[in-house]
C-alpha cells in the first residue's frame, strides 16, 4: 500500500558543453554519478530546498533556477513514493567543493557516465539538455532494474 510521498530536489547544473555531477559518497544512492539535492525540510519552499541542498553538496550557490521536470519513483516493497522536482541551473557562484555526501566533477555532455548512474537519467537527461519540460514515473525493482515507465515532454510544470 503506497501511503505517502517523500518530496525531493534535483538540480543539474549545465554550462556550454558540460554538466557538473556529483559521486555520491554514502546513503541513498552511493556509488552513483547524480545531480545535487536532497529532502525538502519543513518550513523550506521546494526551491529553497533545492538551494541548500546544493549548497550543501557542491558549495555552490545560484541567482536563478528554471524548474524543468517532476519525477514520481516508485521502489517495490517501500510504501513511500519520491516526487523529485527537477531544476537546471545555468550560471552559478563559486566553485565546485567535495563535502561529506558528494565528490562534483564536470562532464562533456558527450561523456556523461551513464552507466553508473541511475537508470532512467538516460532518458530524461536529454530532455533537460535541451531546455525542455517533462513529468515522469519509474518504477524500481532494487536501484538497478526499472519495471515499468512513463515520461513525457510538457509544455508547463
Amino acid at each position: 500500500m503506497l501511503s505517502s510521498s517523500k518530496l525531493l530536489t534535483l538540480v543539474l547544473v549545465v554550462q556550454p558543453g558540460r554538466v557538473l555531477l556529483g559521486m555520491k559518497k554514502r546513503g541513498f544512492g552511493a556509488g552513483k554519478w547524480n545531480g545535487f539535492g536532497g529532502k525538502v525540510q519543513p518550513g523550506e519552499t521546494i526551491e529553497e530546498g533545492a538551494r541548500r541542498e546544493l549548497l550543501e553538496e557542491s558549495g555552490l550557490t545560484v541567482d536563478s533556477l528554471e524548474k524543468v521536470g517532476n519525477l514520481t519513483f516508485e521502489f517495490v516493497g517501500e510504501a513511500q513514493l519520491l516526487d523529485v522536482h527537477v531544476f537546471r541551473a545555468d550560471h552559478y557562484n563559486g566553485e565546485p567543493t567535495e563535502s561529506e555526501e558528494m565528490r562534483p566533477e564536470w562532464f562533456k555532455l558527450h561523456e556523461i557516465p551513464f552507466s553508473q548512474m541511475w537508470a532512467d537519467d538516460n532518458l530524461w537527461f536529454p530532455l533537460l539538455l535541451q531546455k525542455k519540460k517533462f513529468v515522469g514515473y519509474f518504477k524500481f525493482q532494487g536501484h538497478d532494474v526499472i519495471l515499468g515507465q512513463r515520461l513525457e515532454e510538457v509544455e508547463e510544470l
